[in-house]
């Protein structure tokens, strides 16, 4: 599983690009970018619900083989760039996702959604490359899903051409999250095992078709949206010049998304912000002073029951248990909290509960142990627990915070492999629009991810566009250094 219906804040990209060769041998596809219209167009996660389901290399320079996709930055939500199916090649603006493993664009046998209308549709009997499959899938993303079938053909992507390539043709393409989108597909570079029917990837078949003489990709996302390169992907290796120093690499913990141990994360680049766990989001945004919405529910625990939880916390009850003997969750363990990173994931259960008490119960037993450890006053720390009911993010996961206050922020930082990775407020913080009418929203976004692929973090393109980052599919690892 990938992301549920949490809404991850992207952007939609204007599908304008030009295709061009350079003189070191790689191929630069530029990618148009496209104003701003309102917050709502950024409601689109391409995270998929529906899936059967590092080490210290530097490398310095490019390699023969090594293929360029130029990308283009719009908002600093969201990255595509172009690519071809069929022969002569159909052109598609994709979404290049390291969150997800296939490829999809929509279909000229989709006929009753408006999405498909509004975007390059592939035409079969036009390619004579095409292979007829048929097989029927869905996939559900976090804000919207889609439906059609298997077919496969030639796949271009660069001046790489991958020969017989399982791709989906959409043919159903519900509600109004890819309507309003700019691209018209995805081409996922996560790992097999979370590819809906197996489907071999992309990336897969550039490796195992030679067509890549190392079997890694890097991508540069540019953070400069006046700028008129928005970054690249680089097949094959990675540019020097977009980034500074030596990668810090550390392994893949688990085949799927690109996961790796800051317990525990992915790096994905079909996720405009920073997401995790809304407990410790809500803490991130009292920080840095984001406002969400009031949590009537968390507020009620708290004023009911706070005292009741810290009581039972200092008596040494296990914290998973407290809001079961309290009797907010039921004994057989609805809930369960874990301090590392921390969420409420949903456990079976036949007995009915009120799920929203429940969770916020949880979510309070994790706030009040922490500032235990502080040796602070019961007053303190039931104001403290208080007020961060009060940061907890809309119902969307975003939370916004005062333009005006980005220069009294705080850094952020991660630690990965044993080093920090710091985000600068103006690094964390997107700002959408111009003078008084500027909004600013916060980077960082809640959203639990039910085991077993949860609980995650989700280093989306916020993080991604501060450090250039390497996919090392060899040593299955992956690399961050500072981007230039």
């Amino acid at each position: 599983m990938k992301l549920p219906a949490a809404w991850i804040f992207l952007a939609f990209i204007l599908p304008s690009l030009i295709s061009c060769w350079s003189s070191d041998g790689l191929v630069r596809i530029p990618v148009k970018k496209r104003k701003f219209d309102q917050i709502a167009d950024l409601s689109v996660s391409t995270a998929p619900l529906e899936a059967s389901p590092l080490l210290n290399k530097y490398y310095g320079g490019y390699s023969d083989g090594a293929d360029v996709i130029t990308l283009k930055n719009y908002l600093d939500a969201q990255y595509y760039g172009e690519i071809g199916v069929g022969s002569p090649p159909q052109t598609f603006t994709v979404i290049f996702d390291t969150g997800s493993s296939n490829l999809w664009v929509p279909s000229s046998k989709c006929y009753f959604s408006l999405a498909c209308f509004l975007h390059s549709r592939y035409k079969s009997s036009h390619s004579s490359t095409y292979k007829e499959n048929g097989t029927s899938v869905a996939i559900n993303y976090g804000s919207g899903s889609l439906s059609g079938f298997f077919s496969q053909d030639s796949v271009k992507v660069g001046h790489l051409v991958v020969e017989d390539q399982d791709f989906i043709e959409a043919t159903k393409e519900p509600g109004i999250t890819f309507l309003a989108a700019k691209f018209d597909g995805i081409l996922g570079l996560g790992f097999q095992e979370i590819s809906v029917g197996n489907a071999v990837p992309v990336w897969y078949n550039m490796v195992n078709q030679g067509l890549v003489k190392k079997p890694v990709f890097s991508f540069w996302l540019n953070r400069n949206v006046e700028g008129e390169g928005g970054g690249e992907i680089v097949f094959g290796g990675a540019d020097p010049s977009h980034y500074k120093g030596k990668h810090t690499y550390v392994p893949v913990t688990q085949k799927g998304y690109w996961q790796f141990d800051m317990g525990d994360a992915i790096a994905d680049s079909g996720t405009s912000l920073l997401a995790g766990p809304t407990t410790v989001i809500a803490q991130i945004n009292h920080a840095i002073g984001a406002s969400g919405v009031v949590s009537q529910e968390c507020k009620t625990v708290v004023s009911l029951y706070g005292k009741t939880i810290l009581e039972l916390l200092l008596a040494d009850v296990l914290p998973k248990q407290v809001c079961s003997q309290i009797g907010i969750c039921f004994s057989n363990g609805y809930h369960s909290v874990s301090m590392g990173i921390k969420t409420v994931v949903g456990q079976s259960t036949d007995t009915p509960v009120d799920n929203a008490l429940c969770t916020a119960c949880e979510m309070a037993v994790v706030w009040i142990e922490n500032r235990l450890k502080l040796n602070e006053t019961v007053e303190l720390i039931l104001t403290y627990v208080n007020k961060l009911c009060e940061r907890l993010p809309s119902p969307n996961g975003q939370s916004a915070v005062k333009c005006s206050s980005l220069s009294s922020m705080p850094v952020v930082s991660f630690t990965i492999g044993g080093k920090g990775f710091n985000l600068a407020p103006e690094e964390y913080i997107l700002k959408v629009g111009n003078g008084i009418a500027a909004q600013c929203i916060s980077g960082f976004s809640a959203f639990d991810m039910p085991p077993p692929r949860g609980p995650l973090w989700i280093l989306g393109d916020v993080f991604m566009g501060r450090y250039h980052t390497v996919f090392d599919y060899e040593n299955l690892s992956i690399g961050f250094a500072e981007a230039a």
